[in-house]
Parts: structure tokens; sequence; C-alpha cells
């Protein structure tokens, strides 16, 4: 762990490296060293795939110009995911709860992605885990992280109130407080808070998986909300500027900046090899994982309900997914040509390219206004 030597150990024989109790400083320093890390191991990585006949099932019902993008190297969300933990593992305090609770998240989302991504390539199909099984799992970590957050709650680590954007003195507890001294019903005052966790984070880790199927399209995105959630985490960290921007200031929470950089770092590093055309695609090791890390962040720094802003084009896209199976299954009829609603926009004619630099840009204009929201309260 670089931080504990240079900051710890060594900055007492070295003044200048003092420099690295600076949370800023080491959020630049994990970033660089998780591009770093993806550039470099990327090409590696992606011939090992290819050896291995790790290579993408294209369906049949898609877009006709994707099939030729079957047998790309898949699985390639494994650079994100070791890009992002290594760097925080080097820069970041690891005997902050905040920093591990996202570890946790991150590597345990990883590995349903891994599980679900090696039975669709044993299998040559398109499909792995069962919805049931796969939404099961990613329920069961999210209520693991939620419990987490409950035993900081009690230490005043953390608060449990939900913080609305427009409004300044709404924050309502989702912990039933007049219930944790019933004898019998103490366990109830705590679902509230956890189910709303479970939705906030699963829900995430969906909305990213399903957007992931353009090359670039999700990891560019996740660059732009991770950016976004960097600026949250560190305005929640620092006590002036929580108070100037009436949010909720969390103590410690501040670490959790270094772990968003990395995961920026990661992101682009790996986007240099999944732009169109892409020469590895994500899966959803990689999908999964940042969309599940994304959720947790948001909820550790009480920003939840502003995720939805701050990733709108993954909201826009898991909400398209689930009006056209509504749709069709009231009234048998489709609203979209093809969901996710990227591939509606390619079949209206648009070029795969222009689907996602306008998706980009959507992106960056919600991030925006996610941050712009500070103030309008």
């Amino acid at each position: 762990m670089l931080y504990y030597l240079l900051y710890h150990v060594f900055q007492r024989y070295f003044s200048p490296l003092n420099v690295f109790r600076y949370i800023t400083v080491r959020t630049v320093y994990a970033s660089l060293t998780a591009m770093f890390l993806a550039l470099v191991f990327g090409p590696w990585l992606i011939r090992k795939l290819r050896e291995l006949q790790i290579g993408q099932y294209i369906r049949e019902e898609g877009p006709q110009e994707h099939k030729k993008k079957a047998g790309t190297p898949t699985m390639g969300g494994v650079l994100i995911v070791l890009s992002t933990a290594v760097p925080v593992l080097l820069w970041a305090d690891l005997s902050n709860a905040f920093v591990l609770i996202a570890l946790f998240a991150l590597l345990s989302f990883a590995a349903i992605g891994f599980i679900d991504d090696y039975a669709k390539v044993s299998k040559q199909r398109n499909l792995g885990l069962t919805a049931k099984r796969k939404f099961s799992l990613q329920i069961l970590i999210s209520l693991v992280v939620g419990a987490s957050l409950l035993v900081l709650a009690t230490y005043s680590a953390y608060s449990t109130q939900l913080v609305l954007p427009f409004f300044k003195r709404l924050h309502p507890d989702l912990v039933i407080h007049s219930l944790i001294n019933s004898r019998n019903f103490w366990p109830f005052a705590f679902l509230p808070f956890l189910i709303f966790v479970a939705i906030v984070i699963a829900g995430s880790s969906n909305a990213v998986n399903l957007t992931d199927g353009l090359d670039g399209l999700a990891i560019g995105c996740t660059v732009i909300a991770a950016g976004a959630l960097t600026v949250l985490t560190y305005v929640s960290s620092n006590y002036r500027w929580a108070s100037y921007l009436d949010i909720q200031y969390i103590p410690r929470v501040g670490e959790l900046t270094v772990f968003c950089g990395a995961l920026v770092g990661a992101s682009l590093g790996f986007l240099w090899y999944n732009a169109h055309p892409a020469e590895v695609f994500m899966g959803d090791v990689g999908s999964l994982s940042l969309g599940g890390t994304l959720g947790v962040i948001a909820v550790i720094i009480k920003q939840e309900v502003l995720l939805f802003f701050v990733g709108g084009v993954f909201v826009i896209e898991a909400l398209s997914v689930i009006l056209q199976v509504s749709s069709f299954k009231l009234r048998g009829k489709r609203i979209f040509r093809m969901a996710p609603i990227h591939h509606h926009f390619e079949l209206m004619g648009w070029s795969e390219s222009k689907v996602i630099v306008r998706f980009w840009i959507a992106a960056l204009v919600f991030a925006l206004f996610a941050l712009t929201t500070l103030k309008l309260r």
C-alpha cells in the first residue's frame, strides 16, 4: 500500500511526501494508475481471451450489422475491475469502511457477472444465469451493503435519511425509529432502508447491463457518471462545501473519492480498446460490477435520488425495456422497434457511432444537470 508507506512511514524522513495526505492528490494518482494498468494490460488480456476462444455470441433478432461482431473477445470487464481495485489498494486508506464496502460491491458484482459470462461462453449461447438467480444474487449483495451501512449508522458515521433534490428541508428517515425499541417488531424498523438500498443498487447494476449493447456506449456513459460521482463524493466529505451547498456532510467518506478516481481511470483505459470498432467487450463481469458500484457509491454519499440524473442514459435504457415488455404483455404491441432503446435508433437508420456519440452527449447533459441541482434547493 503506497499511501501507507509514503505518508505514514517515509514522510517522517522526507517531508515533501506529506502531499500524499491530500485526497485530491491521491485521487489523481489512483486515476492515472488505473488508466495505465488498463492500457498496458489490455492487449495481453485481449490476446489471452482470443486464445481461450472466449468470444461474444450475437443474438439473431438484433441488428444485422452486429453479426460481424460475433467472436469478439468478451469478459473484458475483468480488466476494468482489476484496474480499479489495484489503485484503490495502493492509494486509498484501507482502514476506511466506505472504501472496503465499495471494494466488496465491485468484486461481488463482478463475480456474478463472471459466472454469467462463463455460462454463456460454455454453452455457446446468449443465455447465462437465469434472470431469477442473477437478480437474487444482486439483491443479496445489496442487502449485505445495506446492513453494513446500518452498522456504521449506529456509530454516527452514516445517516439513513433520504436527501431529495430541490427540497432543502425534506429529509425523510428510512429507518422507523419508533419500532427500534419494540420487542417483537424491531427488525421491521430497518426494512424500508434495506429495501430502498436493494432497489437502488440492483437497479443500477441492471441498468448499466442493459446499456452495454454498442461499442463503447456503456463504458463512455460510465466515465461521465463516475466523474460526476467523484465530484459529489468530494464535496460531501468537505464540511465547507457541504455547508455551502446545503448537502449532507458525511465524515470520512472522502476516501471514496480515491475509489471514484480509480473507476474513472480504469473506464477510460478500457474505452481505448472498447471504442468502435471494439477489440473487446466488457461482458456482464464489467457491466454488472460497474452498475452495482455506481449504485453503492450513490447510496453511501446519500445521492440515491440524484443518481437517476447522474445516470440518466442508464435509466432511459432500463425504462425502454420495462415499457417494451409491459406493452407487449398487456397490449400485444411494441412501443419501440427494439429494446433497449439504442437498438431502436439503429433500426431507424442511425449508424452505430452516431448513436454512441449522441448518447454520450445526453449522458454529459444529465450529469451536468445533476451537479447544478446542488444549488437548486
